[in-house]
């Protein structure tokens, strides 16, 4: 485990995140459902608005925007999943959970979406398996072709995959 964000997570979680985070891509909706999650839905929803986590009828459910491409989707599933492991208290206080816009904002404090971003990454991009490759790979030397091969192999957008690299060590 990585971040702050990784290490706010109860133990029994992180044993489930560091198998799912040991190989790539992450299985988002396996781990989801391993975790608690009861569904991922693809949905219509307005013009800005990319995704969103909801207790329905005491089940955890994430939607994601289906006009968005599959690599922002995916990190929409990762970002909402790390509202449900670290703001659970948030999506029950409110009768329609948290919903995200493009940038990932809420109406929710600017901590609580700054942390669901770290750890969203952290989820998609997992630190090790990122520094793995670039040794294995492409002996740490990173090009525009180094940075959209490792996109396409975590399935993230390539511009996700440039702002993670530039936070690693």
């Amino acid at each position: 485990m990585t971040t702050g964000e990784l290490k706010k997570v109860r133990a029994e979680q992180g044993a489930t995140l560091d198998r799912y985070m040991s190989s790539y891509p992450v299985k988002l909706g396996a781990l989801a459902r391993e975790l608690g999650v009861a569904g991922i839905k693809v949905s219509s929803m307005p013009t800005g608005v990319s995704g969103q986590i909801t207790k329905e009828g005491g089940d955890y459910i994430i939607r994601v925007n289906r006009n968005e491409a599959r690599e922002r989707q995916r990190f929409t599933i990762a970002h909402e999943l790390a509202h449900f492991l670290l703001h659970r208290d948030v999506i029950d206080s409110s009768p329609d959970g948290i919903t995200d816009n493009v940038l990932y904002r809420s109406g929710e404090p600017e901590q609580i979406e700054f942390e669901a971003n770290r750890l969203a990454a952290d989820l998609v991009m997992p630190k090790a398996l990122i520094e793995q490759k670039l040794d294995d790979d492409f002996g740490r030397v990173v090009t525009d072709a180094t940075i959209e091969s490792l996109a396409a192999s975590f399935q993230v957008s390539k511009a996700a995959m440039e702002i993670r690299l530039s936070t690693l060590s």
